[in-house]
C-alpha cells in the first residue's frame, strides 16, 4: 500500500509538471478594471548596450541601412554566419540579410544616403524589428522605393518586456526610413502579408482577440486589409473575401 501511495504521489507530481509546461504566455493581458485597456509603448532602457552590424545596401537603392541591436553573449559554441566572425562564445552578428530582406530581433535601423555622412534612425521609440523587406518590384511601376516591416511595438502581454511574445504589427516607410507609418490597427496580430504587383497593392491579414481571452484562436475574428502603394497616402482599406 505504501508503494502504491508513493506511485500515486509521483504520478500527480508528473501530471502537475506537465500542466505547467503546457501553459502558454498570452500575447495580450488585460487590466482587471478595464478589458479594453490599450498597451502602452515601452520606454527605451538607457542601460542597453547597442551595437551595429555592417551596413547593407539594397540592390538598386542609394541608401545604406545599419541594423542596430543589443550586444549579446551566447553560452556554448557560437555559430558562424556568412560575412561575420565570432570570438570565443560571443557573437557580434545581430541580423541576417537575404538580398531584399533583413531579419533579426533589432532595436532600430539607421539610414545613410551614399553621398552623405549623416546617419538617421528609423524611429525614436522602443521596438523589436523582426523583418524589414524591400519591395523592389514596385519601384519599376510606381517609382516608389518602399520598405515593409514586421514589428513588436507595445508590451501587450504586460510582462515588462518587449519581444516576440507581444503582438506583431505591420509598418511601412520610404527607402530612406522616412514616413515610418503603422498600417495594422493597434491590438491586432499580423498574420501575413502579400504584394500583388499587378494592382500595386500590399495585402495583409490580422487577427483580433474579440473574446478577450488573451490568445489568438479560432474563436477570434480575422480581418483583411490592403494599401494602394501607387500613392504616398498609404490609406488602409478593409475588404471581406469571406
Amino acid at each position: 500500500m505504501k508503494n502504491l501511495h508513493i506511485l500515486l504521489a509521483g504520478f500527480f507530481v508528473v501530471a502537475l509538471s506537465s500542466c505547467k509546461e503546457e501553459v502558454v504566455t498570452p500575447k495580450v493581458t488585460y487590466e482587471k478594471t478595464d478589458s479594453t485597456t490599450v498597451a502602452k509603448p515601452q520606454p527605451i532602457d538607457s542601460s542597453q548596450i547597442e551595437i551595429a552590424d555592417l551596413p547593407i545596401q539594397m540592390e538598386g537603392t542609394k541608401y545604406l541601412i545599419h541594423p542596430i541591436g543589443d550586444y549579446r553573449v551566447y553560452e556554448g559554441r557560437a555559430k558562424s554566419s556568412y560575412g561575420s566572425s565570432n570570438t570565443d562564445k560571443v557573437s557580434f552578428s545581430i541580423s541576417n540579410y537575404n538580398r531584399f530582406e533583413i531579419t533579426g530581433f533589432l532595436q532600430n535601423l539607421k539610414f545613410q544616403h551614399i553621398d552623405s555622412t549623416e546617419i538617421r534612425p528609423l524611429t525614436d521609440k522602443k521596438m523589436v524589428i523582426q523583418t524589414a523587406s524591400y519591395l523592389n518590384t514596385i519601384f519599376d511601376k510606381t517609382k516608389h522605393q518602399l520598405l515593409v516591416y514586421a514589428v513588436a511595438d507595445m508590451d501587450t502581454n504586460k510582462d515588462n518586456k518587449l519581444d516576440v511574445s507581444d503582438i506583431k504589427s505591420l509598418y511601412i516607410s520610404d527607402i530612406s526610413g522616412k514616413d515610418f507609418t503603422k498600417l495594422s490597427p493597434d491590438m491586432q496580430e499580423l498574420i501575413d502579408w502579400n504584394l500583388v504587383e499587378s494592382k500595386n497593392r500590399l495585402y495583409f491579414r490580422t487577427i483580433e482577440d474579440t473574446n478577450k481571452n488573451g490568445q489568438f484562436d479560432k474563436n477570434d475574428v480575422i480581418l483583411y486589409y490592403y494599401v494602394d502603394l501607387s500613392t504616398k497616402e498609404w490609406k488602409l482599406e478593409s475588404y471581406k473575401p469571406v
